[in-house]
């Protein structure tokens, strides 16, 4: 069921003064479940909505007539989350550090936050009435994290005895309407090299309704370096950046489109240049490192020439050792542009350990360990992606200490490496 949690004003649960907490059991007597359920089913002209309010002891029926598509006005609590079961080598989440806030520790595998939010799930905890009500509801498209299409392979990825049948799943999925961008982890010695080829052909091979493949490599911390997962190399990197351009030639004089992308880490990996924006197509899938940094450099070098003139401060770029050397060209140019003193501060993540180069997952103990050893602190420039929002680094340092510890040197976070000089 779905609890209240706010009703909008001037909406139908508002004028009925639906109390917050009140429970909506079914709506025209088929049972809501969470959140998709409820807005799947609340949006026909003639609802028939049974709810059980704080305290009641007896469910009550409300009979609504409304225009259809318009909504009860209601803000749901949020749903509890589909957890998942899979014992993956590489489940970064078990490299966090002990004594990491909890919501850290959360283990998605929902096919519901897939759908809403662009989360990848494997479905080894769907049955068959999980895959009918995809197929229902349309919760279309889907994210996919495949690893291998071989089951022996799979399962072993997955460290579990389930979910080999990943292409009759997806199958099912494509045929009945659904489609699903799909994900790769890429593991030295497990899915690699001719499983990743396999891998590529099979979901070639479901056709249209697979909208891409992304391949990311494995990402360990200090937590888990020692299971029988390694990191790739740059030489494995680079083979299977090979592997995926074949498959995007396929694609290109298939259907004009990639379709398949090797995540930004890879080409780091692998010490290539990050591609031109051609290569990301309509840019689908930045949210999974696939063409973050290449949208991160255009936007940079376009905003260079709004920066207003800087001469006589001293601007310090905080970020990860990954992409410390992204950054010094640009800050060159801002230098030459501006007039200002400009320096690349690089922080090395002792919080997950030194395998983590992301600034994202930078720790703000860490950004302040760094910047101590800085002779002058003018303007300092963070990574606003290191920041969750309630603005506390992933150590739960809150930025207003960072700040305070740094004064007088002026703090300014941007998801932009220019955007905080431009409009601070």
């Amino acid at each position: 069921m779905v609890r209240i949690a706010e009703t909008l004003p001037g909406g139908i649960a508002d004028e009925l003064q639906l109390e917050i907490g009140t429970r909506i059991i079914r709506i025209n007597g088929d049972r809501v479940r969470d959140t998709i359920d409820f807005r799947f089913r609340e949006v026909d002209a003639s609802i028939e909505v049974e709810i059980l309010g704080p305290g009641d002891d007896e469910p009550t029926i409300l009979e609504i007539e409304k225009p259809a598509g318009e909504t009860l006005g209601i803000v749901p609590a949020p749903d509890v989350v589909r957890q998942c079961a899979n014992k993956c080598a590489f489940c970064f989440i078990d490299g966090n550090p002990p004594g990491a806030r909890d919501a850290l520790f959360l283990k998605d595998d929902d096919f519901r936050l897939s759908f809403a939010y662009g989360s990848y799930v494997t479905l080894t905890n769907l049955g068959p009435r999980g895959f009918d009500r995809i197929l229902e509801q349309r919760l279309t498209p889907l994210y996919v994290s495949v690893h291998a299409t071989e089951p022996e392979v799979r399962m072993a990825a997955l460290g579990v005895e389930r979910g080999g049948d990943i292409v009759e799943q997806l199958d099912t999925l494509i045929t009945g309407g659904i489609e699903v961008h799909t994900q790769v982890v890429l593991c030295p010695g497990l899915n690699d090299g001719p499983h990743l080829d396999r891998t590529i052909v099979d979901l070639e091979g479901l056709g249209p309704g697979v909208l891409s493949l992304s391949v990311v490599p494995v990402g360990l911390t200090r937590y888990n370096l020692d299971r029988h997962v390694g990191l790739l190399t740059a030489d494995q990197a680079a083979a299977a950046i090979a592997q995926v351009d074949r498959a995007r030639q396929r694609a290109l004089a298939r259907a004009g489109t990639g379709w398949a992308y090797a995540a930004d880490e890879m080409f780091f990996l692998a010490q290539q240049p990050i591609p031109e924006g051609a290569y990301y197509d309509d840019w689908p899938l930045t949210e999974n490192g696939v063409g973050a940094v290449r949208r991160f450099l255009d936007t940079a070098t376009a905003d260079l020439d709004r920066v207003p003139p800087l001469r006589g401060r001293s601007v310090t770029f905080v970020t990860g050792e990954r992409m410390a050397p992204v950054l010094r060209p640009l800050a060159d140019a801002l230098r030459a542009r501006t007039g200002c003193d400009t320096r690349v501060v690089p922080v090395r993540n002792r919080w997950f350990g030194e395998t983590v180069t992301t600034a994202g997952l930078l720790a703000g103990h860490d950004i302040l360990s760094a910047l101590r050893g800085e002779a002058r602190l003018d303007l300092v420039l963070l990574p606003a992606e290191s920041l969750n929002d309630d603005q506390l680094f992933i150590d739960d340092l809150p930025l207003t200490e960072l700040v305070e510890a740094l004064a007088p040197a002026e703090v300014r976070p941007g998801h932009d490496l220019f955007a905080p000089l431009i409009d601070p």
